[in-house]
């Protein structure tokens, strides 16, 4: 099931940050990011020595990434010189039968919901109408990927990231999506388990800095 999962987060991934499709490799799947500090990345949907080996010795740009299910130790003993791991980058795949709960935007604040370019986004601004809580997500058919669910310092532990992914994966099943998929950090691994979410492996990420 990961190898599944791990391929529909990065094609919604894809979609969701407007980079072009993912390209496939032997090893697995590569995207052009485009960005100065991630130029690429490639993205291992099986975790094999072998495929890692190959996938980091066919880079010579620096700043390309890589994407692994597998423990961040693990995969740092596969890679060659130039290569490191960044745990604060690496996260966890994880995965939820998405059902509705007809969330209620929390006291003071007011929230919208826009689609634009195969992108989905919410957004929960304060009274001041500053911005205080926003996620996205893009759907690939009867699946959809949640992403960047970003709450500002100043007004966490008020719900509003629970919120916001109850009222993307509202949307999310009313168009007919029943399989909601995302990359967590840390921090974000701790609210979306209170939500019913699994962990279905780790994602290492692993950057080329020679």
């Amino acid at each position: 099931m990961v190898p599944e999962l791990v391929r529909t987060w990065v094609a919604g991934w894809a979609i969701s940050r407007h980079t072009p499709r993912p390209a496939g490799r032997p090893w697995g799947l590569f995207v052009e990011v485009g960005l100065p500090d991630q130029v690429a990345r490639h993205v291992l949907p099986n975790a094999h020595e072998l495929a890692v080996r190959e996938a980091a010795s066919s880079v010579t740009v620096p700043h390309t990434w890589l994407k692994v299910p597998v423990d961040p130790a693990e995969v740092g003993r596969w890679l060659p010189e130039g290569w490191v791991v960044d745990k604060e980058e690496s996260g966890h795949l994880m995965a939820t039968d998405l059902r509705t709960t007809a969330p209620r935007t929390p006291e003071g604040y007011t929230a919208s919901l826009e689609t634009r370019d195969a992108v989905t986004y919410v957004q929960v601004h304060d009274k001041e109408g500053e911005l205080a809580a926003w996620g996205q997500m893009a759907v690939l058919g009867r699946a959809t990927v949640i992403d960047r669910v970003t709450t500002e310092s100043g007004h966490r532990r008020r719900g509003l990231g629970a919120f916001v992914m109850r009222t993307l994966a509202d949307h999310a099943v009313a168009e007919g999506v029943t399989l909601g998929v995302l990359g967590a950090t840390d921090d974000g691994r701790a609210l979306y388990e209170t939500l019913d979410w699994k962990v279905y492996a780790p994602l290492a990420a692993c950057i080329y800095r020679p």
